[in-house]
């Protein structure tokens, strides 16, 4: 089972950037493994349908509008993600997002196991580092990702 980890963000923008910076802890934290994939995926791109069309899981990092304390990190899967992304613009990507998910829905070819890992920005000016409060969620959305991934090897292996 391959697993796509895609940080997306624009780290010349703040919190906005927070996908990024998570992805790199991640890189950090996480073993080498041929079955894991981590993707900075920037702005996003058409070209990132062939990675989620390729894998089998797919987790997003990004900054997302909560309506919750800046640095809240909140984990949405699978049918929850998509209604999380569809309900309103929450995010500077998210119709890039819907858009990726939907090749991959019309190709039949959407990972069932997803998940949107949202962290809600302070500030999204000039600046290439997080706010205090986002940098602070960076460890907790590190977490609750590895946790995800430690359920899905679980239910897999069941």
């Amino acid at each position: 089972m391959k697993t796509t980890i895609l940080g997306i963000g624009n780290t010349l923008l703040r919190d906005e950037g927070i996908g990024i910076h998570v992805l790199e802890a991640l890189r950090a934290q996480l073993p080498g493994d041929d079955s894991l994939s981590l993707i900075d995926g920037g702005t996003l791109s058409f070209t990132l349908a062939t990675e989620i069309e390729s894998t089998d899981r797919l987790v997003v990092i990004d900054a997302a509008q909560l309506g919750e304390a800046p640095g809240a990190v909140r984990c949405f899967t699978g049918q929850e993600m998509d209604n999380f992304l569809g309900s309103c613009k929450r995010s500077v990507h998210e119709v890039g997002l819907l858009d990726l998910l939907d090749i991959a829905r019309l190709t039949q070819t959407l990972p069932a196991q997803r998940a949107l890992v949202g962290i809600q920005p302070a500030s999204v000016e000039w600046g290439e580092e997080p706010t205090d409060a986002v940098a602070a969620a960076i460890p907790v959305a590190v977490e609750k990702i590895c946790e995800l991934l430690d359920l899905w090897r679980t239910e897999a292996a069941a």
